[in-house]
């Protein structure tokens, strides 16, 4: 292997490291095969950084050494023409560019009021929160992100 294929692959697995640390949730961790076939798959599809200033892709370097991506499928003019029509009537598009307001927030009188979905009920949410507190599925107070059942996973190895 010359050294510039070792310098991608090495990228790439930090890139595969960094993401997943940074995703990681209360969800199970990968395994060590899954680990490998993902990054089989970004070798082999080119989706991985090559390019740490630009953030460039292999398969963006060279379009030519890589398959392509398949193609999605847009929109069809009486699609977007349906949407926008719908939009106006519902008064849901920005009239505001700096603060971003829809014309049915600046002018509610205008337009149909929307739908108000129901909530949960209040022993739905004491439910829950009993589940959560079994769990350790609840933050710890002045950590980021981290959950109770993640920080001491002894006290709740009962659980999983």
């Amino acid at each position: 292997m010359n050294r510039s294929y070792l310098c991608a692959l090495t990228v790439a697995v930090a890139a595969l490291a960094s993401g997943h640390a940074m995703a990681a949730d209360a969800s199970a961790p990968k395994t060590r095969e899954q680990v490998k076939a993902e990054l089989a798959e970004a070798i082999r599809t080119g989706d991985f950084v090559v390019n740490g200033e630009t953030g460039q892709k292999a398969n963006e370097v060279h379009p030519d050494k890589y398959p392509a991506k398949p193609v999605v499928q847009g929109k069809t003019r009486e699609e977007v023409k349906a949407e926008l029509a719908s939009a106006i009537r519902a008064g849901d598009f920005v009239v505001n560019g700096e603060t971003g307001q829809k014309a049915n927030e600046v002018n509610p009188g205008q337009y149909p009021a929307k739908p108000v979905v129901q909530g949960k009920t209040r022993e739905e949410v004491k439910a829950e929160l009993a589940e959560a507190i079994r769990t350790g599925n609840m933050p710890v107070y002045g950590e980021a992100g981290i959950k109770l059942n993640q920080q001491y996973p002894q006290r709740y190895s009962h659980v999983l």
